[in-house]
C-alpha cells in the first residue's frame, strides 16, 4: 500500500481492509486472477512482482484508554498507514502515517493517542506496552500484509526460463517460510505480553467492528473509480472475496468457530 501514490489499485496486492486473509490472498494471486492483473500493474513500472511473504491477520493497536463503541474513535489521533488511514478519518479520528522508528517518541510525547504496527512478534520488540496497556485485534485494516519481490521486467525477461522459473519459486518459498515464522512468533510473543507485561487483549466492539468494515467497503469500491484497470482488479477481487466468504464459514472460519466451543 506504500505504492499507492503510484497507482490506487496497489494495496490490492498486499492489504486492504475487509479483504483477504494470507491463505485467501495466496490463493487469490496464484489461481483467481491476481498475478495476471498485478503483471499488468506492475509492468507499466517497468517492473515484475512476486509474492515474497506475509504478516497474517494484524493486530487492531495499542489504545492508552478502552475502546467502548465507535464514539470512542472520534478525536482519536492514531498512526496507521493505507486504506485504514482514510477508514479511522471517516470514522471521526485522526490518521497520522509514522515511520516506525517514530512511533514511540509519538506514543510518549502525545503526539498520537493510540498506533497499530503489525502483531504480538514486532509490537513486543517495539515496547509499546510500555506506553499503552490496552491491545485491540484482531485489526480490521490488514486481515494480511503480502510482502513482494520487485524485479526489473527487461533483467527478468532476460533470464533463461530455468532462472525465471527459480526466481518464482525462490519467492514461493519465502512466502510460505514468513507466514509460518510469523504465525509460530506471534502466539509465543502474545504470551510474553500477557503473562509478563500484562497487556490486556480486548476485541473492537461489535459496533466500531461493524462502522469500521462498512467505511471500509465504500473505500475500497471507490478504488475502482481510478481507471480502467483499477475498475477489472477490483471486480475481479470483489468476485473473489466473494465466494471466499461463502466457503468461510465450512472450512478454516468454521472449524475455527467449532474448536473455540
Amino acid at each position: 500500500y506504500y505504492w499507492v501514490a503510484k497507482h490506487k489499485a496497489f494495496p490490492f496486492f498486499c492489504t486492504v481492509p475487509g479483504g483477504l486473509t494470507t491463505q485467501e490472498h495466496n490463493a487469490w494471486v496464484y489461481y483467481g486472477g491476481g498475478q495476471e492483473f498485478w503483471d499488468q500493474l506492475c509492468g507499466d513500472f517497468g517492473m515484475r512482482a512476486f509474492l515474497a511473504g506475509g504478516s497474517g491477520v494484524q493486530m487492531g493497536g495499542w489504545f492508552q484508554k478502552e475502546i467502548h463503541s465507535a464514539d470512542d474513535i472520534r478525536g482519536i489521533k492514531m498512526r496507521i498507514p493505507g486504506f485504514g488511514a482514510e477508514v479511522i478519518n471517516r470514522m471521526g479520528g485522526t490518521a497520522v502515517n509514522l515511520p516506525g522508528g517514530e512511533i514511540m517518541p509519538a506514543l510518549q510525547s502525545g503526539v498520537i493517542d493510540a498506533t497499530e504496527w503489525v502483531g504480538p512478534w514486532n509490537d513486543l520488540a517495539f515496547g509499546f506496552y510500555k506506553i499503552a496497556k490496552y491491545y485491540y485485534g484482531p485489526g480490521f485494516h490488514e486481515p494480511n500484509s503480502a510482502l513482494e519481490c520487485l524485479v526489473n521486467l527487461d533483467a527478468y525477461n532476460a533470464l533463461p526460463k530455468d532462472l525465471q522459473a527459480i526466481v518464482r519459486h525462490a519467492c514461493k518459498a519465502e512466502n510460505v517460510g514468513m507466514v509460518s515464522e510469523f504465525t509460530a512468533a506471534n502466539s509465543a510473543s502474545q504470551t510474553v505480553l500477557v503473562d509478563q507485561h500484562k497487556v490486556q487483549i480486548r476485541h473492537f466492539p461489535d459496533d466500531v467492528v461493524k462502522t469500521a468494515f462498512s467505511i471500509a467497503g465504500d473505500v475500497v469500491a471507490e478504488t475502482a473509480e481510478f481507471d480502467g484497470l483499477a475498475k477489472k482488479i477490483y471486480e475481479n477481487w470483489s468476485h473473489f472475496r466473494g465466494e471466499a466468504i461463502a466457503r468461510g464459514p465450512y472450512a478454516e472460519q468454521g472449524y475455527m468457530n467449532n474448536r473455540a466451543l
